[in-house]
């Protein structure tokens, strides 16, 4: 008798985004709790806080029609979001290697003077 194991709060959050890519429609909170169970595996009660989860890393786009609360996510936006994020992660790249040269020579210059001194 092997006892089944719940889904890790990351595996969750990649399930559901995957459901949002595949159907590649929006959708209200409870037609996510009904096809998360069904469709991917994630209890009822934790898609809201799966949903919010994503929502809050902008992986998942929301808006209040009304009375209603719509979630959507399309492939494209995620594709978009990466390129940009690797291009901001290289920008940073660059700006912090261009500071450890500018350090490295700072601190030999700090070197020189200090054996200068000896």
């Amino acid at each position: 008798m092997s006892k089944k194991k719940g889904l890790s709060g990351e595996e969750k959050r990649h399930r559901m985004l995957e459901l949002f890519h595949q159907k590649k429609d929006v959708f209200v909170l409870k037609e996510l709790e009904k096809m998360g169970p069904k469709e991917k595996g994630i209890v009822m009660q934790s898609v809201k806080d799966v949903v919010q989860s994503l929502v809050s890393d902008d992986l998942v786009e929301t808006d209040k029609i009304g009375s209603s609360t719509y979630f959507w996510s399309f492939p494209s936006k995620a594709i978009n979001t990466k390129m940009q994020r690797k291009k901001d992660l290289m920008q940073k790249m660059k700006d912090l290697s261009r500071k450890s040269l500018e350090l490295d020579s700072e601190l030999k210059k700090v070197e020189m003077s200090a054996d200068e001194m000896e």
